[in-house]
């Protein structure tokens, strides 16, 4: 799997990719609701989030998995309903269930979002299209808070719509199928996080300052979990990654390698 490190400190502003020095004044963290400054802005006025980015980190202090997608933080979660305990399941030495995307099934969400790959996002007045660079996955999120559609089957990705508030956009998906939940898996093999098909998510997407979003992640699962439970992290701008753009990700059906072990073939 690819990774991409860290350049220069870089702004985005009007679609202009300007180096900066790291000055203290852009370090500072902006509130929740807060209009942050020289942000760019749509037609509309709602911030424009258009651009190429790292995949969403850590904040400090959270747990790290041991695998490069980053990956929820335990002391999160809220506490397992009875009959919840399948959402911690071990590997089973079955690879189409202990690592389905080396089958070519979709990483699904929110795990593939998680994925350590870079993203563009492209806004218009109506949408938000998110395309990560693993699996090519592509997501296209109304902005005008529409309902949610009916009578589609369980989908890896679920069905998403979004709304403003203030200068804050809440994405809102539902209609799983029951998957994995993030690649935890990698750091304890005993810890297979899956979610149900009743999972609900709400993704809360704001800049902190001008070249840093917040995005705040929100699981409900009431198949699993008593609470609904949250963790934030950061999405930095990468406008230096503008010009390679994401790199063609293709994955072949009739791969010969279970597992990814490909001896005799």
């Amino acid at each position: 799997m690819k990774t991409r490190t860290h350049t220069i400190c870089v702004v985005r502003y009007a679609g202009i990719c300007v180096a900066l020095a790291c000055a203290a004044a852009l370090q500072a963290q902006s509130p929740a609701g807060a209009a942050i400054p020289g942000i760019a802005r749509t037609a509309a006025g709602k911030p424009d989030f258009s651009g190429t980015y790292e995949w969403p980190k850590y904040l400090q202090g959270a747990e790290r998995g041991r695998s490069s997608a980053t990956t929820f933080d335990r002391k999160n979660f809220a506490r397992l309903k009875p009959g919840g305990e399948p959402f911690l399941e071990p590997r089973t030495g079955v690879p189409r269930h202990d690592e389905p995307r080396d089958f070519c099934m979709p990483a699904g969400f929110p795990a593939g979002m998680l994925s350590a790959n870079a993203m563009q996002f492209f806004q218009t007045k109506d949408y938000l299209v998110i395309v990560h660079e693993f699996q090519r996955m592509t997501r296209i999120i109304p902005l005008d808070g529409r309902p949610h559609r009916e009578g589609l089957e369980p989908m890896f990705y679920g069905d998403s719509v979004g709304h403003w508030e203030g200068d804050t956009l809440v994405i809102e998906t539902k209609n799983f199928k029951r998957w994995a939940l993030d690649d935890y898996f990698y750091t304890d093999p005993k810890e297979f996080r899956s979610h149900s098909d009743e999972l609900r998510t709400v993704e809360r997407i704001r800049w902190k300052n001008n070249d840093t979003m917040s995005y705040a992640l929100t699981v409900d699962d009431p198949k699993i979990f008593a609470a609904q439970w949250s963790q934030e992290f950061e999405i930095k701008a990468r406008p230096d990654w503008d010009k390679t753009g994401l790199f063609e990700y293709i994955c072949e059906e009739n791969n010969r390698c279970p597992g990814g072990k490909c001896e005799g073939n």
